[in-house]
């Protein structure tokens, strides 16, 4: 995603009525509670993980996230650096030697990329007038942000993604090789593309990954193209249908995921709080679907688990579609 504070201050739209910290327009969340920190990874149960397992045939992997390196596009001043720490000199009776790296990177957030839910919320009025910076089941900056990490929401609460992937293959649906620069997929433009896929759209069960070609990871290798100000990407129709089936995780080929800019009037990357922030729905960006997309394999086994890091915002990711 390459909007990142902006997002805080800007005033989500909700009256005051009577919400406070203990309740609010998306808070305690109705399923999981007040205290849940976990999100959606909640569906992922033995019983989906069994049923995901299921769809396995001929152990074909996939990689569908993109290699992590200096040249890749990454948004506004975000880096990412790695060294080589030089070798040791030869050690031992066997002359032993190793190498190792050193890192430097905002690494939830460059690459193939795993929102948690900390990392997006939104300004919010209480019934007393004061103003809060709210995320995901009411946690608020005032009581996450720890300087060296969130108290609350950071990614390691997440379960493992272990489940149930559908790929949404619009250019296919469009007949083009990519969508445009800010076209906005439609519900009517997910349904075409389901239904030419023979996959019933009322198969998209709780807990499933349902993620959205758009064709835009063939310009990965130019960034300042990848990274053009108008993106194609879903709206607030499409991330509310993905609220009602209860899917636990999307994501796309692109930075955002969402259309850029937003067609809703002066706001900044919408669909990323109607999902994260108000239903505790995933989002996973800069993946490619490429070789998915050549073979027409459109559901599979969907494997991503973000790495354990303790009061981080997202996770870099390694996500596997195995058929």
């Amino acid at each position: 995603m390459r909007i990142a504070l902006v997002l805080l201050t800007t005033l989500v739209s909700f009256a005051a009525g009577a919400q406070t910290r203990e309740a609010g327009p998306w808070w305690p969340h109705a399923e999981w509670g007040a205290q849940d920190q976990a999100g959606a990874s909640n569906r992922i149960t033995p019983a989906k993980i069994l049923e995901a397992v299921g769809l396995v045939r001929t152990g074909r992997v996939f990689e569908i996230g993109q290699v992590y390196e200096r040249g890749m596009p990454m948004g506004g001043t975000r880096d990412y650096a790695l060294r080589l720490v030089p070798a040791i000199e030869p050690a031992g009776t066997n002359r032993v030697l190793y190498n190792d790296e050193f890192l430097a990177a905002e690494v939830g957030q460059v690459g193939t990329q795993f929102d948690g839910l900390g990392h997006i919320g939104g300004e919010v009025r209480y019934a007393d007038g004061s103003l809060h910076r709210v995320f995901y089941n009411g946690f608020t900056t005032a009581e996450m942000n720890a300087g060296t990490g969130l108290r609350q929401l950071g990614i390691e609460h997440l379960k493992p993604i272990i489940t149930r992937g559908v790929l949404v293959d619009l250019p296919a649906f469009k007949g083009v090789a990519r969508l445009a620069g800010g076209y906005e997929a439609t519900l009517a433009d997910v349904r075409g593309a389901l239904a030419r896929q023979d996959i019933a759209e009322r198969s998209i069960r709780p807990g499933d990954a349902v993620l959205f070609r758009y064709g835009w990871a063939q310009l990965w290798s130019t960034p300042a193209e990848y990274n053009a100000a108008a993106l194609p990407g879903i709206g607030l129709e499409v991330a509310r249908w993905l609220v009602e089936r209860k899917v636990t995780v999307t994501g796309s080929d692109t930075s955002v995921t969402e259309v850029t800019p937003s067609p809703v009037s002066g706001a900044a990357i919408p669909v990323h709080q109607e999902l994260m922030m108000k239903n505790g729905i995933f989002n996973i960006e800069n993946m490619t679907f490429e070789e998915l997309a050549a073979e027409r394999a459109y559901e599979f086994l969907f494997v991503a688990t973000p790495i354990r890091f303790e009061g981080a915002t997202g996770s870099p990711l390694r996500p596997l579609a195995i058929r």
